[in-house]
């Protein structure tokens, strides 16, 4: 490691979205310094020449020899082998900082580093990334999730700090649950607003010269920010209301203009009408009625059975 008074020398395996990203904040901050960085794809080398300019491209095994603080920003299924390939190479030394970003694992996938007396930790950004330069200002006050041994937090929060971010503690065996919590609300929320804009689209909602984007924003906004708020208390619509025949025009509307959005609208129909019941908001009598009809949706014509 270098001395306190001189900035920590930082490598990165992995040039892609995020962790171009993340290098290029450190290497903005006088207590880090970028030293080298690995991208096999041509995405990986442009954007490294956009975000890192002057950093030199090198194989992973001298990139880790370089550093005091190692990124890991490769995709999960080949963080342990990336790990595994590196330490058997001789280019992880103890007392080296390797950090993963992956969300999903905490520190176990790190255990043949921490075999060769390296330092592990486990820092996601709560945060969705383009790539490019508009991400450097989204970091500021953005949430890590991070893992680590006691010994190793100061160093953790260091890097979060440098970052511009805040430190939440995920232990290591809830580390796949917190990852599934985002990848549900903002990969599924991707989905679920695409699907909106692609029936709003069908509706000639471009017609009156309004996008169905401009249309939905502030309808989303505005939806987001009472849920983040108020929970279920902020659920409205047909499913809260009980309006079973509104409910069937809908299916019956989407089954003849989007048929793959079909399942999934009834699926999330399912699930908010479940907490709506739970809580009291719909009768049972009413919220059966909703569930026939939801179910009949999926029966194909001349079928008794629903889609799978």
């Amino acid at each position: 490691m270098s001395t306190e008074t001189e900035p920590l020398r930082v490598g990165v395996i992995g040039a892609g979205r995020v962790g171009a990203v993340l290098a290029s904040v450190l290497e903005s901050h006088p207590g880090f310094r970028v030293v080298a960085a690995a991208g096999e794809s041509d995405a990986s080398r442009a954007r490294a020449a956009a975000l890192l300019p002057g950093v030199p491209l090198a194989k992973p095994s001298v990139v880790a020899r370089a550093c005091d603080v190692l990124l890991l920003t490769v995709p999960d299924d080949m963080l342990a082998n990336v790990a595994t390939v590196l330490t058997d190479a001789g280019a992880i030394r103890p007392g080296q900082c390797v950090v993963h970003t992956s969300g999903r694992h905490g520190l176990a996938v790190l255990d043949r580093v921490t075999e060769a007396g390296a330092r592990a930790l486990a820092i996601h950004p709560a945060m969705t990334f383009t790539g490019t330069s508009v991400d450097l200002t989204r970091l500021d006050g953005c949430v890590f999730g991070v893992t680590a041994e006691a010994t190793e937090r100061e160093l953790a929060e260091r890097l979060v700090q440098a970052w511009g971010g805040r430190p939440m503690w995920i232990p290591e065996e809830k580390r796949t649950l917190y990852h599934a919590s985002l990848a549900h609300g903002a990969n599924h929320l991707v989905t679920l607003v695409a699907q909106a804009v692609e029936l709003l689209s069908a509706a000639g909602a471009e017609s009156s010269g309004l996008s169905a984007a401009d249309t939905l924003r502030p309808l989303l906004t505005a939806a987001l920010d009472n849920a983040l708020h108020e929970g279920d208390a902020a659920l409205t619509g047909p499913i809260v209301r009980g309006d079973v025949n509104t409910v069937r025009d809908h299916l019956a509307e989407i089954a003849a203009n989007a048929p793959p959005t079909l399942p999934s609208y009834v699926a999330m129909a399912r699930a908010t009408l479940d907490r709506v019941v739970t809580d009291g908001r719909v009768l049972p009598i009413r919220a059966a009625a909703i569930r026939r009809v939801l179910d009949d949706a999926l029966v194909p014509r001349g079928s008794t059975s629903p889609l799978t």
